[in-house]
């Protein structure tokens, strides 16, 4: 349940904060946002209190996964909220399903309310441009949601790295890639932990359109969606060593 942005915020404590930097090619204008869960009050409360965050409009609400896919697509938000464990249609399923669909789909926020949980591992894997926890503060959420609409990631680090190091480790060489080259590889061990573009530049010493020319090759090389999809694909194949990367 989604308690007030100064109780939610009290109660985050230690908890791992995201790396939400956005681009600096961010969109402008309100983000549209369409909210999936199956717990009526956490809904309602997550409506009520993102509705008032600056940047955000909340054009709809969905109960489970079926229902989410077509709402989104009647809707056509910006981004989807999406719980994960939710009847008939789980939110990994409905991410799938949505963001296989025709047009352009929008961008999907897991929201969950453990870190280790397993479905939301899954849910990047399927296509969700990052996850963020119930307990975090409002705000942080609705800036979540405003950075995926303009392009970034949402990534906990730590948080993503127990959950994949906790699934079964995939063959690298099963991958249907090219390899990668040195500066590829540098770029996504700083993806990996949750540098923005603009970071991986300065870091890198070259320019912002150069490290957009690198994910995109890296994402075409691992097959991934988007730079979410990316690491934990270079996670789970051992391409990016927990403690090396950080």
């Amino acid at each position: 349940m989604i308690g007030s942005p100064a109780g939610a915020a009290a109660r985050t404590g230690s908890a791992e904060s995201a790396s939400i930097t956005p681009d600096t090619t961010g969109t402008s204008g309100c983000t549209t946002l369409l909210i999936a869960d199956d717990d009526e009050v956490t809904r309602s409360g997550l409506r009520t209190l993102l509705a008032r965050q600056p940047g955000i409009t909340v054009v709809g609400e969905a109960a489970d996964g079926i229902e989410a896919v077509e709402r989104a697509r009647q809707l056509t938000p910006d981004v989807v909220l999406m719980d994960v464990r939710m009847p008939r249609r789980n939110g990994i399923e409905a991410t799938r399903e949505l963001l296989a669909g025709p047009g352009s789909p929008p961008k999907v926020v897991v929201i969950t309310t453990f870190e280790n949980d397993d479905y939301v591992t899954a849910a990047l894997s399927a296509g969700a441009s990052g996850f963020v926890l119930k307990r975090l503060p409002v705000p942080k959420i609705a800036e979540a949601v405003r950075v995926v609409a303009a392009g970034e990631a949402i990534l906990f680090p730590t948080a993503l790295r127990q959950m994949v190091s906790a699934r079964p480790r995939k063959s690298a060489e099963a991958l249907p890639r090219a390899a990668l080259t040195s500066r590829e590889e540098e770029v996504l061990r700083l993806m990996a932990t949750g540098r923005s573009n603009p970071d991986i530049a300065q870091s890198c010493e070259v320019s912002l359109e150069t490290v957009k020319t690198h994910v995109g090759n890296i994402l075409t090389k691992l097959g991934a969606q988007n730079r979410t999809h990316a690491v934990v694909i270079a996670y789970e194949t051992g391409m990016v060593v927990p403690g090396i990367a950080d």
